[in-house]
């Protein structure tokens, strides 16, 4: 049976823990290439309120109680569990019009975010529900008082009102950062496709796994949902730069200062290298790279290349490359074979694209392409919201203002020419700020210079060339660990990024203290909060027994001039200072001869190890090494090593330590301060 003949179903919101139905029938969705009738999708008699303050109520404290792992753990199982129903996810994703390769991005690209997210949050954060950031603040000269910055989950709930294009990848690239921070989200999906992000959704809250209150969908009109934010809410849109300015200026919003984000418009430009002329690899790359931009989702990308930005001698063979290679992209419904590129959303979309690329035409002719010819290898051209490929070239690019300021969104690009690095350069800045910009070149200081000269009006920067070009993720594709959004016209705000993308559902605070009151806070050891246990050696204690603040003192060991070119001649590092007397006076650094580092940290750790087998099952690095004061022949050392931080795992019977280690000589001076980082067992029984 052909999936489009289906019958419609009646999409429903999920609010206050249950599935609520809207008052009317609702509005019709269209399959993008027969144009029968998908779902229907209304959200009238929803208490938007309400489903606000069950978030903050309900979802907030679940999601608080659990620490930075435990969520990502949780968003680890959700993943994998979405990752085996992704076949039904794509079925559902072709009525949108989008290809395999298209719902690749969008379904797998997704999931594959979430599951970034929860891996980097097991590796990146502590196994805590409060993030420390940055080193401490010393307010006093006696260690008496202190500060530290300290990262701790919004009290509110964070609305996410996402774009039809990437009906998956829009809902979990922001669910996933908020769910790791501890805050819960509503999601407000486009209208056109929500019957896939109401699908998805439906498999989420069906696992179980999520708990209560932890996400809310709205399919349908928000209503008055914006009237309810509060100080604590967070609101985050994708979509055009018009709407996004009428919701952050929201009185709601700005009344209550609520944390507004925003993904707009935006004309990225791509730029090929003036060395990278027709019959070079970058060339070719280049050609193939706005060609994909243009076709992949049918254009309907924020990050897509709407501005080829070409060097003018290079111009006519780049237009006759990209119209050839346009002109063979089949056009047609995407579950059949052979399909490359399908339809856009809705009819209406195809029609406002038709409409701006009148707009265009202003400033630019069509060289490749007829917008109102469509060509298709099947579904219904008419019914369907098709479009061929088209390809603009506007000549004068510094005195046309539509090309610089319109964006048709869909599968629609204008060429423009430069003449020299300095025009390339000021024609990207036209665009008034942009989520993505690429630079295909092979040499260095063309990358140079026109990444710093792009950079300020950028969110990201991709070079590409021979090099990469097996591996490049290509000109636009976000990535968990790289920021998304960009100044100006892209809407001046940034998502993903890693753990900053977690950070920005957190709240920043400056905490002053005793150093003993700052670490009871943070759970984290700081110079100046005393000693906690000195009677036992802590590496004979397991993650049961070990407390923040344990401490051993050492023994003492003199430094002796043969110690120093033993190890010299060990290891082979015989640097002059080290060596040579003399040499080593004339250095401003030195008086004499100098133990090496890396001696001094090696007899370090003789007199702190404790050699029989105990709870501490390895030592996997040292951080923050620093060398202070020189150590000379005759110099006696001594370690306070002290239990800074503990870090369990939570699905493993070991954990992280983080020891602070400092190392004195006779005169109290520290010579050496690092943290050494070990595994240590949760509990320790002792061979018999």
């Amino acid at each position: 049976m052909n999936v489009s003949a289906r019958v419609p179903r009646r999409l429903e919101s999920y609010v206050c823990g249950r599935w609520t139905p809207g008052d009317k029938q609702g509005v019709p969705l269209l399959d993008a290439s027969t144009g029968a009738a998908v779902a229907f999708i209304d959200s009238t008699g929803i208490d938007f309120a309400a489903a606000l303050a069950y978030g903050r109520e309900v979802g907030g404290p679940n999601l608080r109680a659990l620490s930075f792992h435990e969520r990502a753990q949780m968003l680890k199982s959700l993943g994998q569990v979405l990752m085996d129903l992704k076949e039904e996810f794509y079925a559902e994703s072709a009525l949108t019009g989008a290809t395999r390769a298209d719902g690749w991005v969008d379904i797998e690209g997704g999931i594959g975010t979430m599951l970034s997210y929860s891996s980097k949050a097991r590796r990146e954060l502590p196994n805590t529900r409060v993030l420390i950031d940055g080193d401490v603040e010393l307010l006093s000269k006696d260690n008496s008082f202190s500060a530290q910055h300290i990262l701790t989950p919004l009290h509110g709930i964070a609305v996410h009102i996402n774009a039809f294009n990437f009906p998956v990848w829009g809902m979990l690239e922001k669910v996933a950062p908020t769910l790791i921070a501890g805050v819960p989200s509503l999601v407000k999906p486009a209208s056109q496709t929500a019957y896939l992000t109401e699908l998805v959704v439906r498999r989420i809250i069906e696992t179980g796994i999520l708990p209560e209150g932890a996400l809310q969908l709205v399919s349908g009109s928000v209503g008055d949902l914006l009237d309810h934010v509060e100080g604590q809410d967070a609101v985050t849109f994708t979509g055009s730069a018009r709407t996004g300015r009428k919701l952050k200026s929201h009185p709601a919003v700005v009344a209550n200062s609520v944390r507004f984000t925003m993904e707009a418009d935006s004309l990225n430009a791509s730029v090929l290298g003036p060395d990278a002329g027709q019959g070079t690899e970058e060339f070719d790359l280049f050609v193939k790279e706005v060609a994909r931009e243009m076709t992949s989702k049918a254009g309907q990308k924020c990050t897509a290349i709407r501005r080829v930005i070409a060097p003018r001698v290079h111009v006519q063979a780049l237009v006759a490359a990209l119209g050839n290679r346009l002109a063979k992209t089949a056009l047609g419904n995407p579950s059949d074979e052979g399909v490359r590129m399908g339809p856009l959303a809705s009819l209406a979309q195809r029609d406002e694209v038709r409409e701006r690329i009148r707009d265009l035409t202003v400033d630019a002719e069509i060289v490749s392409g007829d917008p109102d010819n469509v060509r298709v290898l099947s579904g219904d051209a008419e019914k369907g919201a098709f479009l061929n490929p088209v390809l603009l070239y506007c000549d004068n690019p510094f005195s046309a203002s539509a090309v610089h300021d319109v964006e048709a969104f869909g599968p629609v690009s204008t060429v423009m020419p430069y003449d020299g690095i300095e025009e390339a350069i000021a024609l990207t800045h036209k665009g008034k700020g942009s989520l993505a910009a690429s630079v295909f070149t092979n040499d260095p200081r063309i990358a140079e210079e026109m990444v710093i000269g792009m950079a300020p009006y950028h969110g990201r920067i991709l070079i590409g060339n021979r090099a990469s070009a097996k591996t490049s993720t290509g000109h636009g594709s976000p990535l968990a660990g790289l920021v998304h959004g960009g100044p100006g016209r892209a809407g001046g705000g940034e998502e993903l990024g890693g753990m900053r993308g977690v950070k920005h559902y957190m709240q920043r605070t400056a905490v002053q203290g005793t150093p003993r009151l700052l670490s009871a806070v943070t759970g984290r050891w700081m110079e100046g909060a005393g000693a906690g246990d000195t009677s036992v050696h802590p590496f004979r204690k397991s993650l049961a027994e070990l407390k923040i603040g344990d401490q051993l003192v050492t023994a003492t060991r003199t430094v002796t001039l043969e110690d120093i070119e033993h190890f010299a001649h060990f290891t082979g590092d015989t640097f002059y200072a080290h060596m040579d007397e003399a040499a080593a006076k004339a250095n401003p650094f030195f008086d004499g001869r100098v133990a090496h580092g890396y001696l001094i940290v090696s007899f370090a750790a003789g007199l702190f190890v404790d050699p029989d087998p105990g709870p501490v099952l390895a030592n996997y690095g040292v951080d923050n090494l620093r060398f202070l004061t020189p150590v000379n022949p005759g110099d006696t050392l001594q370690v306070r090593l002290t239990c800074k931080e503990i870090n369990p795992r939570a699905r493993a019977d070991h954990g992280e330590v983080r020891w602070d280690c400092q190392v004195t000589n006779q005169n109290s001076a520290v010579v050496a301060q690092y943290d050494v980082l070990t595994m240590v067992a949760k509990t320790f029984r002792k061979p018999s």
